[in-house]
This record gives C-alpha cells, structure tokens and sequence, in this order.
C-alpha cells in the first residue's frame, strides 16, 4: 500500500481545537494534568492498600545493593541469591560479593566473542540487521542471568571487600562510550582485513592486540581484579573467621552450593508457542560458556515454581519491564498504577503478546523475589521484590508488586530444574530453537 498523503490543514486543526473545547470538563482536567504531571494524576490512590508490604513467606535478606548510575542489575540480581545463600549458611547479615569483579570480565569476554563475531559476519553491508544489531552497543552494561551465571562459573567469585566499588562501575557512561567507540573502530578493522584477503595469522594477530587493548582500558577504569581471595569477618555470633590463599574459583566452590547447572530459565513470551525451548546465541557472553536458553510456558507455571522456590527459602531471579506501571520512590508494581486510559479517556490496553510484538514491551531490568504472600487457596496476592536501587526507594529498597504485574510485566524466572513437572523436564533435551538478535527477549 502506498503513503497517503494527509497533510494537516487549517480546517484539520481548528477541528481538533473545537473538539477538545467541547469535551466535557477539558479545561479542569488540563489544570489537573498540567499542573500536577501525568502520573500524578492517574495515580490509584488504593494501590497503598493493595499493596501493603506483609508477606506470609518472607526471605530475610537483609540490606540491599546499589548499582547505581549503571546497567548491571542483571549481576547485582543473580549475586543476591548467591550471598544470601552465604549469609544463611555462616551467619553473615548483610554479606556482600563484588559485583564489579565479575563486570569486569564481563568486559573482557564480551569484547573478545564480539570480535569473533565482527570476523564472522565480514561478508555481510554494516547495515545488515545482525551486524547493525552487533554494532549498536558493544560495550553495553546490560545482560542475562546465563550471562552472569557462564562468568561465575569460569571467573568464580569474589567478596566485595577485595575488590570495593569505584566510581566508573558505579556511573559507566564515559567508560561505555569508550569502549563502544574502541570496539566499532576494532570492528571496522576487522571487517576491512577480512574483505582485504589478509591471512588468518594475520587477523588474529590484529585481534589479540586490540583485545590487549580492551583489557587495558577496563583495568585503568577498574583497576586490575584480585587473583586470591583474603577476607575475614565476624558472623552474627561475633566469631571470627578467615579466608586467605583461595582463588575465587577455589572460593566459591568451597563456600557456595550452588551448581548454576541446575537451574532453568523459564520465560513467558506469548508471541511465541509454549513448551518450547528457545536460545539467543547473539547475546552470549563467554566463549564457550553457558549459552542463553529458555523455556517458554504459560504464567501460571512461572509463578507455582517462584512460589515453590520461595517456600524452601530461596530467592529467585526474575526479569522484567520496570519502567511500566511503577512509582520508584514507594516501590509499587501494580498493572493498575497509574490509570492512564481513564485519565485520557482512550483506550491504552494491548495484550502481553501484543506488547512484544510492537516494541512496546522489553525485559530492561531484572530483580530478585525474596517473598510473596498467599491467600487461603495458595494464590499470591503481592510478592516481595529485591531491588538493587538503594535503600531510598520502597521500604528500604525492597519493592512490593502485585499479581496482575507479576502477569503482565514478567517475562522470566529462574528456578531449579527440580520443580518442573516431567514433561516440562524433557522438553529439556529439545534442540532450542534460535531466535535471531532483534527478539522481542533479546
């Protein structure tokens, strides 16, 4: 179908004035809106009520984290269910890992499979969607759980203490302008030698230098991480404990039971068949390393194994859209927040699927569960969120959310693999099917 021209013209426009003048009450509701601000105006006043913050299953999880001016929740989110576990165990309220120090290799990694990937699509215009999706933000802070989980599992862990925050994790946007910068100019080095005819020893050697490049960079804005493992602490007790001469792999395997192997991601993405296994190749991380996968399912089966984890006291990582339907300084996650097709009196609802399909949706944060409280029938009526935002928001940076947000803006939990049913464990051992770069879960 050709463009059709609707160029607007007086007449269009002195109608659009007459009939906003002769809508009911416009005036007072423009004094509202203007003066108040949108969210404001719409909000529900009820949704204190709804969204009391008692829950009848309440992981004790003591302070929360910030990330700050960056986007590494998904670390700070699969971190938090590991420290808990640490603090559970050996009675160490308020226990910390280094989120930077798994950052940092995120760094490394990242730049050297995007490399990998530069030389593999060389054939291809710089404006070829998966390239342009390569391009786009290569230094970008954002991820996956099985992102966080395949750095884990090769670099270990590490407690906040060897290894503190500093002021370029904490705000990235200069150092991710740098190294977006660096690695679309590497890219384009590449993809030049790869079209020239240079020879494979000569592209790797190229590669190797601008990686020594990369590992450069990012030790001056974070400084170089630890080797070893040297902390103390007192435990709830007062007792005191030491910990030297451990590498952080030879720490975590010691001191967390956690096998990342266990666990599933479950996702709900309707615009796409359930009981299916998808992965997202692109997104991968490491080298070798865990790969991104999901199984698709219906919501109802994201919230019995969240319930379930949650009763045997674990917490579990979840993403999600947060920018929808949240009021940040009290903590609210409710699908009726904000009133807005009231207000504007237009209809403003589309469906999960919808969502997804028309880019209104994105999983852009991930938090963790760490409670929820159910009615008599065992159905959840708010859970309880972990955020990594600081204290200042929420109580005391814990967030409550409702039901209907857990279905609407919810779109993956991490669980153990022991509760899925039989059926949903053998879908298991399907091949996953690949979804290319530019998905609606990218």
């Amino acid at each position: 179908m050709t463009e059709i021209d609707y160029a607007l013209d007086k007449d269009d426009l002195a109608q659009l004035h007459q009939e906003f003048v002769n809508t009911p009450k416009s005036d007072v509701l423009s004094r509202i809106i203007t003066q108040n601000g949108i969210n404001p105006a719409a909000e529900d006043p009820n949704a204190a009520v709804r969204l009391n913050p008692v829950f009848s299953v309440d992981l004790q999880t003591g302070s929360v984290t910030n990330q700050k001016q960056s986007g590494r929740c998904w670390l700070f989110s699969l971190v938090n269910t590991l420290r808990h576990g640490f603090a559970k165990k050996y009675k160490v309220k308020d226990f910390n890992l280094s989120q930077k120090y798994l950052f940092f290799w995120d760094k490394i990694e990242r730049a050297n499979i995007y490399y990998s990937r530069m030389i593999a699509t060389a054939d291809r215009p710089a404006n070829d969607r998966e390239v342009a999706f390569y391009l786009g933000m290569p230094g970008e802070d954002g991820g996956q759980w099985a992102m966080a989980a395949a750095l884990v599992q090769k670099y270990g862990v590490v407690p906040v203490s060897d290894y503190p925050e500093t002021s370029n994790v904490e705000n990235t946007a200069a150092f991710d302008a740098v190294m977006n910068r660096k690695l679309r100019i590497d890219g384009m080095q590449l993809r030049n030698m790869v079209n020239a005819g240079k020879s494979d020893e000569e592209i790797e050697a190229a590669r190797k230098h601008m990686l020594d490049d990369v590992y450069h960079i990012v030790a001056y804005s974070f400084g170089e991480p630890p080797t070893q493992v040297d902390f103390a602490y007192r435990d709830d007790d007062k007792k005191y404990h030491k910990v030297t001469g451990l590498t952080p792999q030879e720490f975590y395997a010691q001191y967390f039971d956690v096998d990342l192997d266990d666990y599933v991601v479950i996702a709900n993405s309707p615009d796409k068949d359930y009981d299916k296994r998808y992965s997202l190749p692109s997104q991968d991380n490491v080298q070798g390393g865990k790969h991104i996968e999901f199984l698709n399912l219906p919501m109802t089966e994201l919230t019995r194994t969240a319930i379930a984890q949650l009763k045997d006291g674990e917490g579990v990582w979840f993403g999600n859209d947060v920018l929808e339907q949240m009021d940040r300084k009290k903590g609210y996650l409710d699908s009726h927040l904000y009133r807005y097709s009231e207000l504007f009196a237009v209809d403003l609802g589309m469906t999960k699927a919808q969502r997804l399909e028309y880019h209104q949706a994105e999983v852009s944060h991930a938090m963790t569960l760490t409670g929820v409280d159910l009615d008599d029938q065992d159905q959840p009526t708010k859970w309880k969120v972990e955020n990594s935002w600081g204290d200042k928001n929420g109580e005391k940076g814990y967030f409550t959310m409702s039901p209907d947000w857990m279905d609407d803006y919810v779109y993956e939990v991490v669980v153990r693999k022991k509760y899925l049913t039989t059926k949903q464990q053998a879908l298991l051992k399907q091949a996953p099917i690949e979804l290319p770069a530019w998905d609606s879960l990218a």
